[in-house]
């Protein structure tokens, strides 16, 4: 009697953009799933896709990353020179960009002059023109390819997707076809991994436009949010995905108080997203509109590939603190990489029952012991101050102190 070999479940794995807040939580989202589920190996799946800055995250699982090194280089900055993530990338002004569009001012300014002045065109319509003048761009994001194509240059990785011993696909946006461009499938695949990084995550208004074989390319998430669907075509039997920016729901009970510990009062709980202003009721929007999609996608997908189980992973809609994060911030990223930690570990223990039927089919268990540890930590807790430091601290508090006292019948005789 022959004995058939059971064939090996097909594991894809995609993940949404969001700025390095996005970033910063699908780190803390995946270290708590990598150490959560028995059988599953991050860095062994059979399809990565990602999209913008979940296109980062993608690209170093499929050159071997795993979830807690990435932390060590994007958290904790804990890693060696050549894979320690530095903020100031990002923030470099798109200089070549504003030269190469300001020598045109000066011209387009004149001619919209001299239409208004005789009449040819109104203000309005003479300002419009002036637009191809303007930068595409604030900032430059040049520094991702060159220091991803670094980071992947190191032995035992590759900055060539076809060197690769698994499917990475890295999604953009052509902007003037307005069509996704999948980088690492078939046509793509020559690009360097670390330039379709730098387009997929190429934000409008914030980074120009990235350039390759002559074709402009822009954030992937323009067209779909996750983009799921270029690995279900291939056919999978398992899909996980993180999407790590949804909109804040202040009409619910505000999402476990223990998890809030420690948090200012006042951010603790929000009455109404419109105390926030301007920025709030933008980010609300925004994580709205994505988010519809999100959902659109989904359905779609369980209708499509019924034959694929499918896990949505993102954070809980009743949780203040990553609403309140500024998605471009990237001060706070220890505090929130622990916060969506410990959001995925509870939301796990929450769907432990469904999730085990599912994750069962594939050879996968979750671990019950890490789970219902309280004691586990993704950053651990700053070191406390030694007792010279403490001694230190309270001596400067007196001198201040002191200061103050002496400082006061001085201002006094002044008056």
């Amino acid at each position: 009697m022959t004995v058939r070999k059971k064939t090996p479940p097909k594991i894809a794995l995609a993940l949404a953009g969001g700025g390095p807040l996005g970033a910063i939580y699908e780190v803390g989202a995946m270290c708590a799933l990598e150490e959560s589920l028995d059988g599953l190996d991050f860095n062994q799946l059979d399809h990565y896709v990602g999209v913008s800055a979940g296109g980062f995250i993608v690209a170093a699982l499929a050159n071997g990353m795993t979830p807690r090194e990435m932390c060590a280089s994007f958290i904790e900055n804990d890693g060696t020179p050549s894979e320690t993530f530095d903020p100031s990338w990002l923030m470099e002004p798109a200089y070549s960009e504003f030269a190469r569009r300001g020598i045109t001012l000066p011209g387009l300014a004149l001619r919209a002059a001299w239409r208004v002045l005789s009449g040819r065109t109104s203000l309005l319509r003479a300002l419009e023109d002036m637009g191809p003048g303007l930068p595409t761009g604030i900032f430059s994001n040049q520094q991702v390819d060159t220091q991803l194509a670094r980071l992947f240059s190191q032995p035992g990785r590759t900055n060539d997707f076809r060197e690769l011993k698994t499917k990475l696909t890295l999604v953009a946006t052509n902007l003037d076809s307005a069509e996704a461009a999948p980088f690492g499938r078939p046509g793509f695949d020559h690009v360097p991994i670390s330039r379709a990084v730098q387009a997929s995550s190429a934000l409008p208004g914030l980074f120009p436009p990235v350039e390759i074989d002559d074709q402009y390319y822009v954030d992937g998430a323009l067209k779909k949010t996750m983009h799921a669907s270029v690995a279900l075509d291939d056919g999978v039997d398992l899909m996980i995905c993180l999407n790590p920016l949804v909109p804040f729901n202040a009409t619910a009970p505000q999402f476990d108080r223990l998890m809030q510990r420690g948090m200012p009062q006042e951010k603790r709980k929000i009455p109404r997203i419109v105390d926030g202003g301007l920025p709030a009721v933008l980010s609300q929007t925004f994580r709205s509109m994505i988010h519809s999609r999100m959902e659109l996608g989904m359905k779609h997908y369980a209708h499509a590939y019924p034959n694929t189980d499918i896990v949505w992973i993102e954070p809980d809609h009743r949780d203040p603190e990553l609403y309140l994060a500024n998605t471009f911030s990237y001060a706070q990223r220890r505090h929130l990489a622990e916060h969506a930690y410990q959001q995925t570990r509870q939301m796990l223990r929450s769907r432990k029952t469904g999730l085990s039927t599912k994750l069962a089919r594939h050879g996968i268990t979750l671990k019950h012991d890490v789970l219902d540890d309280p004691k586990r930590h993704l950053c651990l807790p700053q070191k406390p101050p030694t007792e010279l430091g403490r001694a230190i601290a309270s001596l400067q508090e007196i001198m201040n102190d002191l200061g103050a006292l002496v400082a006061q019948p001085a201002t006094q005789a002044l008056h």
